[in-house]
C-alpha cells in the first residue's frame, strides 16, 4: 500500500545574528600567537566556547599557512566560526566557511564642521564665491539597559547595539559586552569590553576597579597592565590611539 502524505508541514529557516569576536592576525604569526598565549593566559577562559571570526582582508596569506593557523587556534581551544575577507583560493571543503557583511560600525560621532573662514578674495583681485554649507548631521542616540542586579561568576551581559549601565558589581568571571560605554556603580572584578562593534570612542566607568580585563575597541588591557595606584579606586578609561588611557574619578 501507498501511503500518502497528506499533512506536509514546511521547514521552518530563520534568520538570526549573533555577536561573535573578530581576531585579525598580524604577520608574522609566531609573534601574534605568542601575544595571544599572553592574553589568555592573563585571563583564562577568555575565548572558552565563545564564536570567533578570524579576518585576515589586511594580511597576505595562502591555504597552508591559514590551515595551519586555524590548527594552532584550535589547539589553544579557538574555534573558529568563520573567515573574513579571505579571497576564494583559499578556501576547501573542511574549513570554516568564508563570511561577509558583517555589520559595520555605527557612526556616533558628527565629523567637524568645514571651515566657512574663506579668503574674501582670490589671488586675482575678484570675490571669491561663498563656501558650501555642510547640512546639519545628526548625532543618533545610542540605546542603553540596566542591570539592576549583581553580574554573578560565569554570567555574560552582551547588548552591541549601545551602553550597558550595571546598578552593582560585577563578580570576577563575569563579563559585559557593550557596543557603547560600560557604567559600573559597583566594584567591577571581571571583565568589561566597550566598543565592542567598532566604537572607538567609548569608555568604561566604574566605581571601583579590580577588573580581570578590559577592552575598548579591541584594544585590551589586564590586570598585570594596570597602573598599581589605580587598583580599588573609582576609574574612567578610553581609547588614544592604541592605547587605554585611565585616570580616578573625583
Amino acid at each position: 500500500m501507498t501511503k500518502v502524505l497528506t499533512d506536509t508541514r514546511s521547514i521552518r529557516i530563520k534568520g538570526r545574528s549573533f555577536l561573535a569576536l573578530v581576531l585579525s592576525p598580524e604577520l608574522p604569526l609566531d609573534g601574534w600567537l605568542t601575544r595571544l598565549d599572553d592574553l589568555a593566559s592573563r585571563s583564562a577562559g577568555f575565548f572558552l566556547g565563545r564564536p570567533v571570526v578570524l579576518d585576515v582582508e589586511d594580511i597576505e596569506i595562502d591555504r597552508t599557512q591559514l590551515k595551519a593557523l586555524i590548527g594552532e587556534l584550535a589547539k589553544r581551544n579557538v574555534r573558529i566560526m568563520g573567515i573574513e575577507g579571505g579571497r576564494p583560493s583559499l578556501f576547501e571543503p573542511g574549513m570554516p566557511p568564508a563570511m561577509k557583511g558583517g555589520r559595520p560600525a555605527p557612526d556616533f560621532e558628527v565629523p567637524p564642521a568645514e571651515s566657512t573662514a574663506e579668503a574674501a578674495k582670490s589671488g586675482n583681485g575678484k570675490a571669491a564665491e561663498p563656501a558650501v554649507r555642510p547640512e546639519p548631521q545628526l548625532v543618533r542616540a545610542m540605546p542603553s539597559i540596566i542591570i539592576k542586579e549583581p553580574v554573578r561568576s560565569g554570567q555574560s551581559v552582551i547588548f552591541p547595539e549601545g551602553d550597558v549601565t550595571v546598578v552593582g558589581s560585577v563578580a570576577s568571571g563575569a563579563e559585559i559586552i557593550a557596543g557603547g560605554s560600560v557604567h559600573i556603580y559597583g566594584t567591577l572584578r571581571g571583565r568589561a569590553l566597550a566598543g565592542s562593534v567598532g566604537n572607538a570612542s567609548a569608555r568604561i566607568f566604574c566605581r571601583k576597579l579590580e577588573a580581570e580585563l578590559l577592552a575598548i575597541d579591541g584594544v585590551y588591557k589586564t590586570a598585570d597592565d594596570m597602573a598599581p595606584h589605580l587598583r580599588g579606586q573609582a576609574v574612567q578609561l578610553w581609547l588614544e590611539g592604541d592605547s587605554i588611557m585611565a585616570e580616578r574619578l573625583n
